[in-house]
């Protein structure tokens, strides 16, 4: 290309520490990914001057190929396990989400929903955990451990609980506001796991997103409901 611009081009030292960290902290393949995407102004700026310079299509041939087969290359335990932790992730959404919502409108106690919020958290992410077990034995995959893949479900479902039940610890005095807080909560996490797995699995964010938010947000308000039902039938007032 110096040949061509007659001009040497230095690199960005910002890019070099913000794709650095990246790579460090999400892994090669969600990076690597990323920074494909971001050479889209770059493709439409060669395809224009391919004209003049024909030996420019060669070289974006070159280096996509050669992307293409570094990427297949790599062999990330995270992206092995990457359907343990959607199921995790999306199971303690949709899950505690739903009984946060049911608990709020039959108790109206932040402390109260908290704790049962934990406990039923907890309990459920061991359970997650011992059927991701079973289910992987059972594949008998050489390419997945069964205690692995169970320990990245467990670990996705905890984690989850932990940032949807904090909002009810943190305002005390306002379970309404404590809920709106972890349902918010909840998108962003959904918001953030399904771009990383768009980026680093090459598929749609957009109809992923509204799919998995959607489901949360539907049986969060079935949940209360429930909750309504429950309160008014046994009269319970907490």
């Amino acid at each position: 290309m110096k040949k061509i611009t007659k001009k040497e081009v230095k690199a960005s030292r910002f890019k070099i520490i913000l794709y650095t960290f990246i790579l460090r902290v999400f892994g090669l393949t969600f990076g690597i990914r990323l920074m494909e995407r971001g050479e889209g102004e770059a493709q439409i700026l060669y395809s224009e001057i391919m004209e003049k310079f024909p030996e420019i299509g060669s070289m974006l041939k070159d280096e996509e190929k050669h992307e293409n087969q570094l990427i297949e290359m790599l062999d990330e335990e995270m992206l092995n396990y990457v359907g343990s932790i959607v199921l995790g992730l999306s199971d303690a959404l949709v899950e505690l989400t739903g009984a946060l919502a049911g608990f709020t409108l039959a108790f109206q106690d932040t402390v109260l929903i908290a704790v049962i919020g934990l406990i039923t958290g907890i309990s459920a992410s061991l359970s997650m955990g011992a059927s991701e077990y079973l289910a992987t034995s059972e594949e008998g995959l050489e390419t997945k451990s069964p205690f692995k893949a169970s320990l990245y479900t467990g670990s996705a479902y905890i984690f989850t609980v932990i940032i949807l039940i904090t909002p009810f610890f943190l305002i005390e005095k306002n379970p309404n506001l404590s809920l709106v807080v972890s349902i918010f909560a909840a998108i962003v996490i959904i918001f953030i796991f399904t771009f990383y797995i768009s980026i680093a699995k090459s598929i749609p964010f957009k109809q992923r997103f509204a799919k998995i938010t959607t489901v949360t947000i539907s049986v969060a308000v079935l949940s209360l409901l429930i909750g309504m039902i429950v309160k008014i039938v046994f009269k319970i007032d907490i």
